[in-house]
């Protein structure tokens, strides 16, 4: 692990691998409740052929963060990111995005392209706005509510009752259950950054939003993910011009840990192309 020193913060990183044919490296920024580590199942394939830096995101692991301060947000985490690549030893980089990563992933690429060669977004997490819902309503969403459900558990210290709720509404009833130990304990590692995720006031996706990513992206979704990643990638992927989009069978939304040699390869085909 080693740290590098953005926006008055030492981001910790993963710095593995060496790229082939002097392609650039890759920058994977991992979703809500993760940190570097999430990536562990698909480090192997990727850095076959790319050397590939994984950032822990501010007030994720391995910090202990006690939930207080107004310094967690996705505008916050999208500086970060941006610091964090101007700071590194070459550009631009390909840049990989999972859940809410994906959603920081996509605001780096709308204001900073010249940073970046590839963009690569995991079903990124978010909401629409009118122009690409048509059943679009003001007020909180429902992710909003469960997050805030979560967050409080958390900060009343019941920390796999909150995990419980998040994870269950996410992937459905018994998910947390069936979890295993390992993951589990990343969960448990990064439960705190709920607590700010609940005050963060992150601006929904619109068509000129998408429209306004000129990168060359690659959507990639869980088959059988259900709620609302799925339809916030189609909206996306149909307004972000030239995208691709691939889908994996069998996985939902954690699809590069249920199928990470198929992750892998569509990774790896889409980054080989000129």
């Amino acid at each position: 692990m080693q740290t590098l020193h953005v926006n008055g913060y030492d981001m910790a990183y993963l710095d593995i691998g060496q790229s082939a044919d002097n392609r650039p490296p890759l920058v994977c920024v991992h979703g809500s409740l993760c940190d570097f580590r999430i990536w562990s199942s698909v480090l192997g394939p990727l850095t076959r052929r790319h050397r590939v830096i994984a950032p822990s995101l501010r007030h994720f692991f391995p910090e202990q963060w006690d939930g207080v301060g107004d310094t967690y947000s996705i505008s916050q985490h999208v500086d970060d990111v941006i610091g964090f690549v101007e700071k590194l030893d070459t550009k631009p980089v390909d840049l990989m995005g999972h859940s809410r990563g994906g959603h920081i992933c996509f605001r780096v690429a709308q204001r900073r392209p010249d940073l970046l060669r590839k963009l690569i977004l995991a079903e990124p997490g978010g909401e629409l706005d009118a122009t690409l819902d048509p059943a679009y309503k003001p007020g909180p969403s429902p992710l909003a509510g469960m997050i805030a459900a979560s967050a409080e558990a958390i900060a009343n210290g019941d920390i796999d009752g909150g995990l419980q709720i998040f994870l269950d509404a996410l992937e459905g009833p018994g998910a947390w259950k069936r979890l295993p130990a390992t993951p589990k304990q990343l969960l448990r590692d990064n439960a705190t950054t709920l607590i700010g995720q609940k005050r963060d006031q992150r601006p929904p996706f619109s068509k000129a939003d998408a429209a306004a990513i000129k990168t060359p992206t690659l959507f990639i979704g869980g088959a059988n993910t259900k709620g609302t990643l799925p339809k916030v990638l189609k909206a996306l992927a149909a307004n972000v011009r030239g995208s691709r989009t691939e889908m994996i069978p069998g996985t939902t939304h954690p699809m590069f840990e249920q199928a990470p040699q198929k992750y892998g390869e569509i990774v790896l085909s889409y980054l080989a192309e000129d």
